[in-house]
């Protein structure tokens, strides 16, 4: 493990106490522009757990148990609360960004989003202990991931950048390949809460990335707030 990772693992509570749990779960709230362009609402007091193994979602809204939305890496669904699938679809990453996705996302199309996003962001520091994911650091606080095609995530190359004397995620770089090859947002980290010892990002805001790497003031795409964080 480069130095960097080593030293982001330990700030995250060190390896073992990752390495001994097989999820976290949270509570999520997200919004934006980037979810009301695509005539969806955005996701309100939804309950995450996120496997640290593989690329799987369990989600439902606290107000609405009964209806839980599931991504295992390969498809979506939503059952309702006796256990019926209600909506299903395979592979629900094929035909982005066009056709009618050009306009509007359908339920499918939210969920397969907001799932494979909160996956790669809960997960984290996880993924920089994975076999499958390529790390180099390419300057003294960033790390650049080279993502395999059969984790979902935004893009194939995505760029982490920490603080230098805390070693806690400041800015995560990416192309939202989902929007478009258009799409370079910055998706800063306004603060950490801690659960149990661990810190984690609480509270994160997605806007468009300037040539330079920086962040722009707005359009705000995506609020993101997490809490009830815990390591199961």
């Amino acid at each position: 493990m480069l130095p960097l990772a080593e030293r982001v693992v330990q700030a995250y509570g060190g390896a073992d106490r990752w390495k001994a749990a097989t999820s976290v779960h949270a509570t999520v709230n997200a919004w934006g522009f980037a979810f009301f362009a695509k005539l969806r609402g955005g996701i309100r007091d939804m309950h995450v757990e996120a496997s640290l193994e593989t690329p799987h979602v369990v989600s439902w809204n606290r107000g609405r148990p009964d209806l839980r939305r599931t991504f295992d890496g390969r498809s979506v669904e939503i059952e309702d609360g006796v256990g019926n699938i209600t909506a299903l679809r395979h592979e629900p990453g094929r035909g982005f960004p066009y056709g009618r996705r050009l306009f509007y996302w359908d339920r499918l199309d939210e969920v397969y989003f907001s799932s494979y996003a909160i996956w790669n962001y809960l997960t984290l520091p996880a993924l920089l202990m994975r076999d499958d994911i390529e790390w180099t650091d390419p300057g003294e606080t960033t790390l650049e991931a080279h993502f395999p095609p059969e984790l979902p995530t935004h893009c194939p190359v995505q760029q982490f950048h920490f603080d230098r004397d805390t070693a806690l995620l400041r800015q995560h770089d990416y192309t939202a390949e989902v929007f478009g090859g258009w799409a370079k947002a910055a998706n800063v980290v306004l603060s950490h809460s801690v659960s149990d010892g661990v810190p984690y990002p609480s509270h994160r805001r997605v806007t468009p990335r300037k040539g330079d790497g920086t962040p722009r003031g707005f359009p705000l795409l995506i609020d993101i707030r997490i809490q009830d964080w815990q390591l199961v």
